[in-house]
């Protein structure tokens, strides 16, 4: 620079930002190369102002009357300042100073909020918590709509350990839709041992009706799965696939026009592959899936056999409302969560307390028996 050069000249040739070239050059200024200090410098100030002691103390002492005394029993920094100013003391700190004080000192009444781990992916069902078995969930997006064209649904499907996803847009998704595309997709990557839904009339079966199980249930039962039913407005249980409705609406519904259904079933087929190309490790690492035969057919007249989980809250009773009933679980459980077994082999429920403070600790609260009617199923 000294030679003609210009600064952003110099830092082009040094590999440096401007700033810094004016750093140096301020530092040098007109001195000999070899009398200038090049070492770093901390960006500490050179010199601080710290409130005197006995000023200090005065605050501490203020603090411990308005404490005492206060009417409003307030005695923070902002309460202290406004005594001060009241007493008429001179060259009163500002309430951020007085904030610092009282954290120097260590007189601070905050109480910190505590940050409790997370409880591990699937933790209301120990075997999925442990890495024993595999959870599928499902549900259905609904709400698109093709511009001048039809509304769209999708049913969707996400692993919990292998990310394993599947995604098919249709006209509109019925139970006897998700029968078939639900056999189709285990048909072709296996079996898993739960399955989570919402508590939609197309998973679950019409409401309105006591003890019904509709065909979806009847086909997990069929194939020896456990359907699971997540709680009702709760969040946290159906975070994996509300996450993966999102992603999919984003990646594919969002980033093209689409004229037809054909043209979204397409796109999303190419999104899927390349999804679970990306997860194929993860893919390795999850529990084991059973097979699935290619003959095998759903009979909806079988009887019920196996298990259906429901994860329910219970009400300032500690009831719970289930399949149209209502069961008293514990009047000491109360508006807490629960995982309700109902065992259709051994008509019975078993009831589990569940908190996610203590994934590990799953005491059986409550053995209630019950037994579903048998009647023909109406196809």
């Amino acid at each position: 620079m000294r030679r003609g050069r210009a600064l952003r000249q110099v830092a082009r040739a040094a590999g440096v930002s401007l700033s810094t070239v004016q750093l140096w050059v301020a530092r040098a200024q007109h001195r000999p190369l070899d009398e200038v200090d090049w070492a770093d410098r901390s960006s500490r100030p050179r010199h601080t102002r710290r409130t005197r002691r006995e000023v200090e103390d005065h605050v501490l002492q203020v603090r411990q009357a308005l404490k005492a005394t206060s009417d409003l029993g307030e005695f923070g920094a902002v309460a202290i300042r406004t005594e001060l100013l009241a007493q008429g003391q001179p060259g009163v700190p500002a309430v951020r100073t007085l904030g610092r004080i009282l954290e120097r000192r260590g007189v601070l009444d905050r109480r910190r909020r505590i940050r409790r781990p997370p409880p591990p992916p699937g933790w209301y069902l120990p075997a999925v918590a442990q890495r024993h078995a595999e959870l599928d969930s499902a549900d259905i997006v609904e709400g698109l709509h093709i511009r001048g064209g039809p509304d769209v649904e999708v049913l969707t499907v996400i692993s919990l350990h292998g990310g394993l996803v599947g995604a098919w847009p249709t006209l509109r998704v019925t139970a006897k839709t998700v029968v078939d595309t639900l056999l189709a997709h285990w048909q072709g990557v296996g079996l898993p041992t739960y399955v989570q839904f919402d508590n939609d009339n197309i998973f679950q079966g019409p409401h309105q009706h006591r003890d019904v199980l509709g065909r979806v249930v009847r086909l997990c039962l069929g194939l020896g799965l456990i359907p699971v039913f997540a709680p009702p407005r709760e969040p946290g249980l159906q975070a994996a696939i509300e996450a993966f409705n999102g992603r999919w609406q984003a990646k594919v519904w969002a980033r093209f026009p689409y004229e037809s259904v054909e043209a979204l079933q397409a796109q999303s087929a190419r999104y899927i592959t390349a999804v679970r190309h990306r997860t194929v490790v993860r893919l390795d690492s999850a529990p084991p899936r059973r097979p699935l035969m290619a003959a095998w057919q759903l009979d909806l007249q079988a009887p019920l056999r196996g298990q259906v989980i429901f994860v329910r809250r219970t009400s300032e009773q500690g009831d719970v409302h289930l399949l149209g009933r209502t069961f008293a679980v514990d009047p000491l459980w109360c508006f807490r969560l629960v995982r309700c077994e109902v065992d259709l082999t051994g008509e019975h429920i078993r009831c589990y307390a569940l908190r996610r403070r203590q994934p590990d600790h799953q005491p059986l609260l409550a053995e209630l028996p019950y037994a579903v009617p048998r009647r023909h199923f109406i196809e």
